[in-house]
């Protein structure tokens, strides 16, 4: 398991200077990284404010080397790229985080996040634990939610609903929503704890959290 959440060794190569050159001339709404295990339900949340704030949020879609799902589409679930391609523009400095989980490349590119704050909107990071931890250690300044099952059960229910997992697969990302689960209770990790046990209640907490930046965008938006 010791692989779970390996980093890339070329992904700490960059010198911190690029990240902080980057996140300098990021100026406009706070970015909102939203963390939690696979299955927690973090994509419903997602779109639910999407479709509440249209015009407000702008989502960050990440890279993989995975193989798209069934109805996902290149661009808007992922940029799917070959493991060459990124572990390239990862050595280039080209991207603020990246991952290994179960033999597959995520990251989330400078490119990306610059084009949602390009457009005045607030920047939405979908990212796993390791990932937070790397943005902690630039300017971005988000706002951090993480977003968790009632319970472990119910946790590897959903996660076997899908059917899209192997058993080894599961278990690993079993294994590591509960180290994440852990990590998210140490202080200072997180703005936001949300237990997803009612959808409604985590959403409305959710929006609670993020309020203060939604309004200040409406304001801009409406004045320009």
């Amino acid at each position: 398991m010791e692989d779970l959440f390996s980093p890339l060794t070329s992904c700490c190569s960059p010198s911190l200077t690029h990240l902080l050159k980057v996140t300098e001339a990021m100026a406009g709404p706070r970015p909102v990284v939203l963390s939690g295990p696979s299955g927690a339900g973090k994509s419903t949340l997602l779109k639910k404010l999407l479709k509440e704030y249209e015009g407000i949020f702008g989502f960050s879609v990440s890279h993989t080397t995975r193989s798209p799902r069934p109805g996902e589409e290149n661009g808007k679930d992922y940029h799917y790229v070959t493991r060459e391609y990124m572990q390239a523009s990862i050595d280039k400095g080209e991207f603020i985080e990246s991952a290994v989980f179960s033999g597959n490349m995520y990251g989330t590119s400078k490119a990306s996040v610059q084009a949602v704050k390009d457009k005045n909107l607030i920047c939405v990071l979908d990212i796993d634990m390791q990932g937070v931890r790397a943005v902690k250690t630039t300017d971005l300044n988000p706002i951090y939610v993480f977003i968790q099952p009632p319970s472990m059960n119910i946790l590897e229910k959903r996660l076997r609903d899908r059917k899209t997992e192997s058993e080894e697969s599961l278990q690993k990302r079993l294994h590591a929503a509960q180290v994440d689960m852990v990590i998210s209770k140490d202080p200072g990790i997180f703005d936001v704890v949300i237990v997803n046990d009612s959808l409604d209640d985590a959403y409305g907490k959710l929006k609670d959290a993020l309020i203060e930046e939604i309004k200040k965008v409406q304001k801009t938006n409406l004045s320009s």
